[in-house]
């Protein structure tokens, strides 16, 4: 990671982007969207590496956590809608799950937004990992089993359960699945025709496969969410951050409960994707190459810094 950090900037992001296959990912794709300028593409190595098929800056992408933004967008919709009530708790909204899950009538949907309601993280249940759930319901099951992380806003503790919680809820609230809806809502108002809620939407052979260190296994079979395009994904985070997304009370709810940037990291997929408004510019990394020790999400994050600065530089050049 030092190698990483001192090696002169290169002069452009594709430089970038291939030097940062020599850490060891097998793919990478970025966007660059400045304002006034077209979006940039760039990729490296493996869209699938076993058949030497090259790196498709097009291509679909598991986007994991970045998903969250969507749903928090969601709940600001239905929130103003007044279908949907911020101080609410979770036992009024789930009271099958009272008694099940600890201080279910002390936690606020905002708190669960904001992921600080103490709801344990399910993958951080001693069995996720060798027994994975195979539906939203066992995940649930698992989160249910373990103790409260903390009393109900008195920390913070980043929970895929509460967003597991808030797709039910959209569910149950709309009558139909929460996919639907952030495709009525978010995705056809921005034309985002490459985003989708699930494996069963695409074609295989568009999705970039996603690998583990030292496993010859593509992961990328296994159904964890979204999956979108880095410029669909730029768009929507573009529209986001510049109040196009969202009308002005709708904006309001959501500033007030969540976060305009996101990162995500499923087994095989990592990706970052934020605003810089100091440049007024998109850039987002997706990386096919995952382990969680730690070692290639910090090599990805020093890859996302050095592409920055050489927009960053171009900018003010």
């Amino acid at each position: 990671m030092v190698w990483a950090w001192i090696l002169p900037l290169p002069d452009t992001v594709q430089e970038q982007v291939d030097e940062a296959i020599g850490y060891g990912f097998d793919g990478m794709i970025v966007y660059v969207d400045e304002a006034g300028k077209e979006p940039a593409f760039y990729s490296g190595g493996w869209h699938h590496r076993k058949n030497k098929i090259p790196a498709d800056p097009k291509a679909l992408f598991k986007i994991a956590s970045i998903g969250k933004l969507y749903v928090a967008v969601a709940v600001a919709k239905l929130t103003n809608d007044k279908r949907l009530s911020l101080d609410k708790t979770l036992a009024d909204y789930f009271p099958e799950l009272v008694g099940r899950i600890e201080n279910a009538e002390k936690i606020t949907l905002r708190l669960m937004v904001q992921h600080r309601s103490g709801i344990p993280n399910y993958v951080d249940h001693p069995g996720f990992w060798e027994n994975p759930p195979n539906s939203n319901e066992a995940a649930l099951e698992l989160a249910i089993e373990m103790p409260a992380s903390f009393e109900p806003d008195e920390d913070y503790g980043y929970s895929n359960t509460n967003y597991l919680l808030l797709r039910k809820l959209i569910d149950k609230v709309v009558g139909y699945n929460n996919h639907q809806y952030i495709k009525e809502e978010i995705l056809i108002p921005l034309k985002l025709n490459n985003t989708f809620g699930s494996l069963s939407e695409v074609n295989i052979d568009d999705v970039m496969s996603g690998y583990y260190v030292g496993h010859e296994e593509d992961f990328k079979t296994d159904e964890v969410g979204m999956l979108a395009t880095a410029e669909d994904v730029g768009i929507f985070l573009r529209a986001l951050n510049n109040g196009s997304l969202l009308d002005e009370g709708e904006q309001d709810i959501y500033s007030s409960i969540y976060v305009y940037e996101h990162t995500g990291l499923v087994i095989g997929y990592q990706s970052i994707a934020k605003y810089h408004k100091d440049i007024d510019t998109v850039v987002i990394q997706l990386v096919n190459t995952t382990n969680f020790d730690g070692y290639t999400w910090n090599l990805s994050e020093i890859a996302y810094s050095r592409i920055v600065k050489i927009v960053r530089s171009k900018n003010s050049s």
